[in-house]
């Protein structure tokens, strides 16, 4: 078992290795937004413990990062937040809680049209190094030749698409309406208080037992479905679905993963 999951972290080495400044970025923004929404709603306590930061160090979650490099699931330290200082703690736990997977959307909105942009641009000025390698892909030559530039912009056109994928993954798994996660803090706050307590008893083994199932695939199969369902839907939009866009995203993948 052990040498199947080595194996496949070394199949994943590109992805893990260009997709953590990604990650790192996108918890610390998701937090961020957390904190930002409950000052706005009335409460400092992010801010004045320092939590409306970028520093990705003020929010790393040792085992939710591990997550989120393995699976591109996981989570941060969840920002505090002081329910007192607002108006009506019911709404404004579920709005500050909100926040943070709404964070995350946006960000993968961004990041797919900073991809849009790059592929137009790889296309226009790029072209001859991306037949260069896709002559080789497709076995025609024995060998290719790109400029200096290439591997930036392939690298850079990588960590876009990674950061659509990270994002929507990152918010869908936060809406899970299970402790500690975001969804659970939207869910539970229209629930009767005793009920919500009750769940909350057994926060520690509802966080072993999601582990569980995101480590055997049956959790991971279906969030994987999701991200690909708003993948799709995000990249048909902007018409990278089929034609030129898909084919360059597709030939960069492959300089990728066949250069690192």
């Amino acid at each position: 078992m052990l040498n199947g999951i080595f194996s496949g972290l070394a199949d994943r080495l590109p992805s893990l290795l260009l997709g953590l400044p990604v990650i790192l970025f996108s918890l610390s923004f998701h937090e961020m937004a957390h904190g930002y929404a409950a000052l706005r709603l009335g409460d400092p306590t992010a801010r004045n413990l320092g939590r409306l930061t970028l520093n990705p160090l003020k929010h790393i979650h040792p085992i939710g990062f591990l997550c989120m490099v393995l699976f591109h699931f996981g989570w941060a330290n969840p920002v505090p937040i002081n329910t007192r200082n607002f108006k009506n703690p019911r709404r404004d736990m579920a709005l500050s809680s909100a926040a943070g997977p709404l964070s995350n959307v946006v960000l993968a909105l961004v990041f797919a049209v900073l991809l849009r942009l790059s592929l137009w641009g790889t296309s226009a000025f790029f072209l001859e190094d991306v037949l260069s390698v896709l002559s080789f892909a497709n076995g025609s030559v024995s060998s290719y030749s790109v400029g200096r530039a290439f591997p930036i912009i392939a690298i850079l056109i990588y960590m876009l698409y990674l950061g659509v994928i990270i994002n929507f993954s990152y918010a869908l798994f936060n809406l899970i309406p299970i402790p500690p996660l975001d969804g659970s803090r939207i869910f539970y706050v229209f629930l009767p208080p005793k009920w919500y307590f009750a769940v909350m008893k057994y926060e520690q083994i509802i966080m072993i037992v999601m582990l569980l199932l995101l480590w055997n695939g049956w959790l991971l199969g279906p969030l994987q479905w999701l991200v690909g369902l708003l993948e799709g839907l995000t990249f048909s939009a902007l018409g990278m679905r089929s034609g030129e866009p898909a084919g360059i995203l597709s030939v960069i993948q492959y300089f990728i993963y066949s250069s690192l």
